[in-house]
Protein backbone atom coordinates (compact mmCIF):
# COMPACT_ATOMS: atom_id res chain seq x y z
CA UNK A 1 0.00 0.00 0.00
CA UNK A 2 1.22 3.72 -0.97
CA UNK A 3 0.92 6.40 1.49
CA UNK A 4 -1.94 8.69 0.77
CA UNK A 5 -1.00 12.26 -0.45
CA UNK A 6 -2.76 15.13 1.17
CA UNK A 7 -3.02 16.82 -2.06
CA UNK A 8 -5.08 14.35 -3.54
CA UNK A 9 -8.99 15.70 -3.15
CA UNK A 10 -10.64 12.40 -2.24
CA UNK A 11 -9.39 12.03 1.37
CA UNK A 12 -11.05 12.35 4.53
CA UNK A 13 -10.18 12.08 8.05
CA UNK A 14 -12.67 10.17 10.53
CA UNK A 15 -11.87 10.51 14.35
CA UNK A 16 -13.78 7.22 15.60
CA UNK A 17 -15.19 7.31 19.60
CA UNK A 18 -12.23 10.08 20.90
CA UNK A 19 -15.18 10.55 23.75
CA UNK A 20 -14.77 11.07 27.25
CA UNK A 21 -15.93 7.92 28.70
CA UNK A 22 -12.80 6.50 27.78
CA UNK A 23 -10.74 7.69 30.39
CA UNK A 24 -12.89 5.70 32.65
CA UNK A 25 -9.67 3.41 32.29
CA UNK A 26 -10.78 0.73 35.26
CA UNK A 27 -13.93 0.06 33.18
CA UNK A 28 -11.43 -0.62 30.33
CA UNK A 29 -9.18 -2.79 31.96
CA UNK A 30 -7.16 -0.31 33.92
CA UNK A 31 -4.14 -0.16 31.67
CA UNK A 32 -4.11 1.86 28.41
CA UNK A 33 -1.10 2.49 25.77
CA UNK A 34 -0.40 5.64 23.63
CA UNK A 35 -1.10 8.31 26.34
CA UNK A 36 -0.71 11.14 23.52
CA UNK A 37 -3.54 9.27 21.01
CA UNK A 38 -6.18 12.41 21.75
CA UNK A 39 -3.28 14.28 21.21
CA UNK A 40 -1.72 13.22 18.27
CA UNK A 41 -5.93 13.13 16.48
CA UNK A 42 -6.09 16.65 17.41
CA UNK A 43 -2.64 17.43 15.47
CA UNK A 44 -3.62 15.66 12.56
CA UNK A 45 -7.33 17.12 12.75
CA UNK A 46 -5.72 20.84 12.75
CA UNK A 47 -3.78 19.65 9.87
CA UNK A 48 -7.35 18.96 7.52
CA UNK A 49 -9.09 21.91 8.63
CA UNK A 50 -5.82 23.99 7.44
CA UNK A 51 -6.76 22.71 3.84
CA UNK A 52 -10.20 22.22 4.25
CA UNK A 53 -9.82 18.83 3.46
CA UNK A 54 -13.49 16.60 4.89
CA UNK A 55 -13.74 15.38 8.68
CA UNK A 56 -15.97 12.93 9.58
CA UNK A 57 -16.58 12.47 13.22
CA UNK A 58 -17.99 9.22 14.38
CA UNK A 59 -19.04 8.37 18.65
CA UNK A 60 -20.30 5.12 20.06
CA UNK A 61 -23.56 5.39 21.62
CA UNK A 62 -23.46 2.05 23.97
CA UNK A 63 -26.84 0.54 24.77
CA UNK A 64 -25.16 -1.05 28.03
CA UNK A 65 -26.58 0.83 30.88
CA UNK A 66 -23.52 0.33 32.43
CA UNK A 67 -21.18 1.87 30.10
CA UNK A 68 -19.80 5.30 30.62
CA UNK A 69 -20.61 5.55 26.29
CA UNK A 70 -24.32 5.65 27.26
CA UNK A 71 -25.53 8.74 25.43
CA UNK A 72 -27.13 10.14 28.87
CA UNK A 73 -23.77 10.16 30.24
CA UNK A 74 -21.41 13.04 30.07
CA UNK A 75 -18.70 10.09 28.72
CA UNK A 76 -20.71 10.25 25.51
CA UNK A 77 -19.38 13.59 24.91
CA UNK A 78 -16.35 13.79 22.18
CA UNK A 79 -12.85 15.22 24.25
CA UNK A 80 -11.67 18.47 23.55
CA UNK A 81 -8.57 17.24 21.97
CA UNK A 82 -10.83 16.47 18.81
CA UNK A 83 -14.15 18.83 19.73
CA UNK A 84 -16.22 18.76 16.22
CA UNK A 85 -16.45 22.31 14.65
CA UNK A 86 -19.92 23.18 13.94
CA UNK A 87 -19.96 22.08 9.85
CA UNK A 88 -18.00 18.74 10.80
CA UNK A 89 -20.70 16.02 10.70
CA UNK A 90 -21.02 13.87 13.71
CA UNK A 91 -22.20 10.12 13.26
CA UNK A 92 -23.30 7.73 16.27
CA UNK A 93 -23.29 4.04 16.09
CA UNK A 94 -23.97 1.58 18.46
CA UNK A 95 -22.11 -1.20 17.20
CA UNK A 96 -17.97 -1.61 16.04
CA UNK A 97 -17.90 -0.91 13.08
CA UNK A 98 -18.18 3.28 11.84
CA UNK A 99 -20.08 2.15 8.95
CA UNK A 100 -22.84 0.15 10.22
CA UNK A 101 -25.97 2.13 11.29
CA UNK A 102 -24.25 5.33 10.02
CA UNK A 103 -24.59 7.38 6.99
CA UNK A 104 -20.97 7.37 6.88
CA UNK A 105 -20.32 5.14 3.60
CA UNK A 106 -22.41 6.68 1.81
CA UNK A 107 -21.56 10.45 2.20
CA UNK A 108 -17.97 9.67 1.63
CA UNK A 109 -19.09 8.05 -1.37
CA UNK A 110 -21.33 11.02 -2.74
CA UNK A 111 -17.90 13.00 -2.24
CA UNK A 112 -16.04 10.70 -4.70
CA UNK A 113 -13.95 10.07 -1.29
CA UNK A 114 -11.45 6.83 -1.55
CA UNK A 115 -9.05 7.35 0.89
CA UNK A 116 -9.61 8.09 4.49
CA UNK A 117 -7.13 8.22 7.46
CA UNK A 118 -8.31 6.49 10.63
CA UNK A 119 -7.75 8.02 14.01
CA UNK A 120 -9.54 6.80 17.63
CA UNK A 121 -9.91 4.79 20.29
CA UNK A 122 -10.38 1.36 20.78
CA UNK A 123 -7.65 -0.07 18.44
CA UNK A 124 -8.28 -3.78 18.79
CA UNK A 125 -12.45 -3.07 18.56
CA UNK A 126 -13.82 0.08 16.95
CA UNK A 127 -10.63 1.06 15.26
CA UNK A 128 -9.50 -2.29 13.94
CA UNK A 129 -13.49 -3.40 12.80
CA UNK A 130 -13.60 0.38 10.93
CA UNK A 131 -10.36 -0.51 9.19
CA UNK A 132 -11.77 -3.80 8.00
CA UNK A 133 -14.82 -3.05 6.91
CA UNK A 134 -13.64 0.42 5.39
CA UNK A 135 -11.04 -1.74 3.30
CA UNK A 136 -13.34 -4.33 2.39
CA UNK A 137 -16.07 -2.17 0.85
CA UNK A 138 -13.28 -0.12 -0.91
CA UNK A 139 -11.68 2.63 1.10
CA UNK A 140 -7.61 2.78 0.84
CA UNK A 141 -7.24 2.97 4.53
CA UNK A 142 -4.16 4.79 6.30
CA UNK A 143 -4.40 4.25 9.92
CA UNK A 144 -2.37 6.32 12.50
CA UNK A 145 -0.55 4.12 15.10
CA UNK A 146 -0.06 6.24 17.61
CA UNK A 147 -3.24 8.37 17.44
CA UNK A 148 -5.23 5.24 18.41
CA UNK A 149 -4.66 3.50 21.53
CA UNK A 150 -5.84 0.11 23.57
CA UNK A 151 -6.65 -1.21 26.97
CA UNK A 152 -5.44 -4.31 28.40
CA UNK A 153 -7.97 -7.55 27.92
CA UNK A 154 -8.13 -10.60 30.01
CA UNK A 155 -7.79 -13.69 27.55
CA UNK A 156 -9.79 -16.94 27.30
CA UNK A 157 -7.54 -18.73 29.73
CA UNK A 158 -7.32 -15.71 32.24
CA UNK A 159 -4.31 -14.24 31.65
CA UNK A 160 -3.70 -10.32 31.60
CA UNK A 161 -2.38 -9.39 27.46
CA UNK A 162 -1.17 -5.48 28.32
CA UNK A 163 -2.30 -2.79 26.13
CA UNK A 164 1.00 -2.13 24.23
CA UNK A 165 0.86 -6.20 23.41
CA UNK A 166 -2.98 -5.59 22.56
CA UNK A 167 -2.27 -2.33 19.55
CA UNK A 168 0.60 -3.90 18.59
CA UNK A 169 -1.08 -7.36 17.49
CA UNK A 170 -4.23 -5.26 16.63
CA UNK A 171 -1.70 -3.28 14.42
CA UNK A 172 -0.15 -6.24 12.70
CA UNK A 173 -3.31 -7.58 11.85
CA UNK A 174 -4.11 -4.80 10.22
CA UNK A 175 -0.59 -3.79 8.34
CA UNK A 176 -0.83 -4.05 4.72
CA UNK A 177 -3.77 -6.18 4.35
CA UNK A 178 -6.26 -3.38 5.63
CA UNK A 179 -4.35 -0.17 5.83
CA UNK A 180 -1.17 1.73 5.43
CA UNK A 181 0.28 2.26 9.22
CA UNK A 182 1.92 5.28 9.99
CA UNK A 183 2.47 7.30 13.03
CA UNK A 184 1.57 10.93 13.24
CA UNK A 185 4.88 12.66 12.45
CA UNK A 186 5.63 10.66 9.40
CA UNK A 187 2.23 10.99 8.15
CA UNK A 188 2.41 14.99 8.76
CA UNK A 189 5.92 14.74 7.02
CA UNK A 190 4.74 13.04 3.69
CA UNK A 191 1.52 15.61 3.40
Amino acid sequence: MEIIKMENTNIALVLIDIQKGLDEWDYYGGNRNNLDAEKNAGLILSEFRKRDLPIFHVRHGSTNEKSPLLATKVGFEIKNEVKPAENEPIYTKNVNSAFVGTGLENELKQLNISNIVIVGLTTNHCISTSVRMGANIGFNVTLIADATAAFAMIGINGQKFDAEIMHQTAMASLKDEFATILDTQAFLENL
